[in-house]
C-alpha cells in the first residue's frame, strides 16, 4: 500500500518535472537569439521619446483649447509673419502651402499659394495639411471654413496680431509649441532680446534725442505710426521721440500737421512700391525748412522688417538706430 502511494506520486511529479521543464523550453525560445528583438524594442521605446511631447495642448490666440495628437508633417501658413517664423524655427520643408503676400525666405516664392485674407479652400483641402496657422481676422470671418478644415483633420491654430516684441516673442513660443520645436524657439528669442538689450545699453548714451517722422504710405495719403506699434517701440528703445506718439496705432495726418511736427529724421517704409522715396519727401513743396529734409536726413527702411511681427524685427531696429544715430550705433 505505502510503495503504491510512492509510485503514484512519484509519477505525479515526474509529470510535474515534466511540464515545468517544457514550459521552460518554450520561454528560453523567446529570448533573442542574435539581438535583433531587443534592438527592435530600444528603437522603439528610443522612437517613442523623440516625439514624447505629444499629444500636446495649447491654447491659441482665439482662446481655444486645441489639442494636437502627432508631429505635424504638414503645414499651411496663411499669413507672412507666421511663414517667417516656422521657417526660421526649421519647418520650411514641411510647409506646402501660403498666403499670397509670403516673400520671405525666398524659398517661400515658390510654395503652393492658399490665397489671403480670403482663404482658397479647395487649395487647402487638396493639399489636406496636418497643420494650418490662421489669423485672428479668419476666424472672425471664415469660422464656419475653418470648422470644416477641423473636420478634415486639420488641426487649426489662430495666432493673433502683434504689436509689440513681446507679443512677437509669444507666436514664436506658440507656433513652437505646436509643431515641437521649443529649443528652437528658445535660442531665437534668445538672441532677439540680446540684441535688442545690446540698443538699449548703447542708447543709454544718448543724450540729445532726435525727432523722428515715420511714414508708411506716400502722398498724398500719407500714414504714420503711432504708439502700440513696433516702430513706436523700436524708436523708444534707441531713445528717439516719435514725434506722432500723440496718436494711437496707425493714423492718416496732412502735410501741413507734419510740417509742424518738425522732425529732425524722416523714415519711409515704402520703397519697395514706390521709386526713389527720398526724392519724393525731399521734392515736397512746403517742406524746405523741415529740419530732416534741409539736411537730407530721410531714409528709406525694408517695410518687413519693421512691421511684420516676426524675428526679423530685431534687424529692423539695427537697421534704424545706424540711421538715427550713426555716430552711435554704425561703429
Amino acid at each position: 500500500m505505502i510503495k503504491q502511494y510512492v509510485r503514484k506520486w512519484g509519477l505525479l511529479s515526474f509529470v510535474l518535472l515534466l511540464i515545468l521543464s517544457i514550459a521552460t523550453g518554450c520561454g528560453a525560445q523567446e529570448q533573442p537569439i542574435n539581438g535583433e528583438e531587443s534592438n527592435s524594442l530600444s528603437n522603439d521605446i528610443e522612437n517613442k521619446d523623440d516625439n514624447s511631447i505629444f499629444p500636446v495642448t495649447i491654447i491659441d490666440d482665439a482662446n481655444r483649447e486645441v489639442v494636437i495628437e502627432k508631429e505635424p508633417e504638414s503645414i499651411v501658413s496663411i499669413q507672412a509673419s507666421n511663414t517667417e517664423i516656422a521657417f526660421a524655427l526649421g519647418l520650411g520643408e514641411k510647409i506646402i502651402g501660403v498666403s499670397d503676400y509670403c516673400n520671405y525666405p525666398e524659398e517661400a516664392l515658390d510654395i503652393t499659394k492658399v490665397g489671403g485674407q480670403d482663404i482658397k479652400a479647395e487649395v487647402v483641402f487638396s493639399l489636406l495639411p496636418d497643420m494650418a496657422f490662421v489669423t485672428d481676422y479668419h476666424y472672425n470671418t471664415h469660422p464656419d471654413l475653418l470648422k470644416q478644415f477641423e473636420e478634415a483633420g486639420i488641426d487649426v491654430i489662430v495666432v493673433g496680431s502683434a504689436t509689440s516684441f513681446k507679443d512677437v516673442y509669444g507666436n514664436i513660443e506658440m507656433i513652437a509649441k505646436a509643431t515641437g520645436t521649443q529649443e528652437v524657439a528658445e535660442e531665437i528669442i534668445t538672441d532677439m532680446k540680446e540684441r535688442h538689450q545690446a540698443i538699449k545699453d548703447k542708447a543709454k548714451a544718448i543724450t540729445d534725442q532726435k525727432k523722428v517722422w515715420v511714414e508708411v504710405a506716400p502722398a498724398p495719403d500719407i500714414f504714420t505710426t503711432g504708439t502700440n506699434t513696433f516702430m513706436h517701440e523700436m524708436l523708444e528703445s534707441i531713445h528717439a521721440i516719435n514725434v506722432a506718439q500723440d496718436h494711437e496705432g496707425w493714423v492718416k495726418l496732412n502735410e501741413e500737421e507734419i510740417v509742424q511736427l518738425n522732425p529732425d529724421v524722416i523714415i519711409t517704409t515704402y520703397g519697395y512700391y514706390i521709386d526713389n522715396p527720398k526724392e519724393q519727401v525731399l521734392s515736397r513743396e512746403g517742406w524746405a525748412e523741415v529740419p530732416a529734409v534741409k539736411n537730407e536726413l530721410v531714409f528709406d527702411v525694408d517695410s518687413d522688417t519693421v512691421t511684420r511681427p516676426g524675428p526679423r524685427l530685431i534687424e529692423g531696429v539695427e537697421t534704424l538706430a545706424e540711421f538715427i544715430y550713426p555716430e552711435v550705433f554704425s561703429q
